[in-house]
């Protein structure tokens, strides 16, 4: 990194003021104190003029620094990629546990999904209990059932896994949401080995790959370990990229969380190493059948043990898999007949329905501990608006206060086509839909437009944290260094940035670039 007084070319202003002194200690050590003052200011007064000058020629702004670097992608990080996991052993296993999940599974095994009343109010305990029926047969098969899985669950398989990395999800519309989490990643300092697994080679960019190699990041394919066929539901292909990633310790995460503090420290928090499991809350507590704790094992009957528990929300989690692999696997067993019935048992249609609490239920039936955040999350808006971005949830390092480590992007999705992408969803390869920054009805389109933040900077103030400058840092390269750039895509971007950031862009021989490429991405900052 490179800081410079105002441009890359011009020498620092405290480089002339230096040399000013060192002339006027050479030249006059006589003379009386009140000469000398005289002359200190003629020669103060001369510095400034040539300064003023300086700044004039090369036409920059005087304030602000210039802080420049080489973009963050072209630097090296010397992370070395991750092993991949050993495909012939993986695979058996799998089809070891898919045996007993086919053996036993629960009753009815199409659990029917009703809506409630309203999704706009939590229900009522009575609407919970009434809700979804199941009847004391069923019930009693499913618990027979569980029983029996929980007992032919195998051991952690020693020498399959090492190490830790990151997982996270791609493929479809999902890549351009994982380009931005990615970026975030390396722009806040991490360091870890990252895994993308996609559900086959349909899905998978190879181009893509291969520069996700040269930062320390693996693709991976899902089919190449399992039939896919079984995956109804993308919600079921969470916990398989866990299962077999080659990772013994996971932090995973959705395509659609930014990370905006660098999340490495976390394998390393007593949260994670007294449990060996991390899980961040969701807004509500739980909305579950009255039968699900009797199923799993949790009661001996309908009850209500589980109501005032928090849910999770599973946009981001750390597991250990040598110390939780019976749970991983049980909770593999609830996602395996999640669309038909465990995700309906379990939230019975409430909001949040899909795979998130069932890493929560297959740990407290197996009665192993894990360490629930116990800061409520923060709901971010668009600024100067009503309308939400995603949920800010908080550093699990620092128990004490709450603050903030992940975005989940579960609203608006970070994406630079899907923001500034022009005519994509004509894309034969890989569509777009309708862009914000082409979508009047879209509630950041006057921020583009305009050159205005999305996020409210009073309330980054107030957090101590400012990601969106780097999350366009990221969107920088996409459009104009990666598989996907385009000029015009790059053009608009950089606009975008020096109109709103005070971001400048250069070449190799300092001069400015636009279209793509550049060598320097500098941003004028205090």
């Amino acid at each position: 990194m490179t800081i410079y007084g105002d441009d890359p070319d011009p020498p620092p202003p405290t480089y002339l003021l230096r040399n000013t002194l060192r002339k006027i200690r050479r030249f006059h050590k006589g003379g009386s104190p009140r000469h000398q003052i005289v002359i200190l200011l003629g020669w103060l007064f001369l510095v400034y003029v040539v300064f003023r000058a300086h700044q004039y020629l090369f036409g920059k702004p005087s304030s602000p620094f210039l802080v420049c670097e080489t973009p963050t992608h072209e630097r090296s990080h010397h992370i070395i990629l991750p092993n991949a996991p050993n495909k012939e052993s993986l695979s058996r296993a799998w089809k070891t546990l898919q045996a007993v999940y086919d053996a036993h599974p629960p009753q009815p095994l199409e659990l029917t999904l009703k809506s409630f009343k309203s999704l706009a109010d939590f229900p009522n305990l009575e609407d919970i209990k009434n809700h979804t029926h199941i009847s004391t047969e069923d019930a009693q098969a499913s618990r027979n059932s569980h029983v029996q899985v929980t007992k032919k669950l195998l051991p952690y398989p020693d020498g399959l896994f090492s190490g830790q990395g990151i997982v996270m999800l791609a493929g479809g519309r999902y890549t351009g949401f994982a380009t931005t989490g990615l970026g975030m990643l390396r722009e806040v300092g991490s360091k870890l080995p990252v895994e993308i697994w996609v559900r086959d080679h349909q899905e998978e960019n190879e181009e893509w790959c291969k520069e996700l190699a040269n930062d320390g990041i693996a693709c991976r394919r899902l089919s190449d370990y399992m039939d896919t066929k079984l995956l109804e539901h993308g919600y079921q292909l969470k916990i398989s990229s866990i299962f077999f990633s080659s990772f013994e310790q996971i932090l995973f995460l959705d395509a659609d969380n930014v990370p905006v503090r660098n999340p490495d420290g976390i394998f390393k928090s007593k949260a994670f190493t007294n449990t060996g499991v991390i899980l961040w809350p969701d807004y509500w507590t739980h909305t579950g059948a009255p039968l699900l704790p009797y199923i799993v094992g949790l009661s001996d009957a309908a009850s209500e043990v589980l109501r005032a528990d928090q849910t999770a929300e599973s946009g981001q989690l750390m597991w250990d898999k040598k110390r939780h692999w019976k749970a991983l696997s049980l909770a593999a067993y609830y996602n395996y007949y999640g669309p038909q019935h465990y995700y309906t048992l379990i939230s019975q249609g409430w909001a949040g329905w899909g795979d998130k609490d069932t890493f929560t239920i297959a740990l407290q039936s197996l009665r192993q501990g894990f360490y629930m955040v116990p800061h409520k999350l923060v709901t971010l808006f668009v600024n100067g608006s009503s309308s939400g971005i995603g949920m800010l949830q908080a550093d699990p390092t620092k128990p004490a206060a709450y603050e903030p480590m992940f975005l989940h992007s579960n609203i608006i999705k970070w994406s630079i086509r899907g923001f500034f992408c022009s005519g994509c969803a004509d894309d034969e390869k890989d569509p777009v839909a309708l862009s914000a920054w082409e979508n009047a009805e879209s509630s950041i389109n006057r921020h583009l437009k305009e050159h205005r933040r999305i996020f409210s900077m009073e309330h980054m103030e107030s957090m101590k944290i400012d990601p969106e400058p780097l999350i366009w840092k990221s969107f920088e390269h996409v459009a104009c260094r990666s598989v996907w750039q385009h000029p015009d895509l790059c053009n608009r971007t950089r606009e975008h940035m020096e109109q709103t950031f005070g971001y400048e862009f250069y070449g190799g021989d300092a001069s400015p670039v636009s279209g793509g490429g550049g060598d320097q991405i500098c941003r004028r900052i205090g």
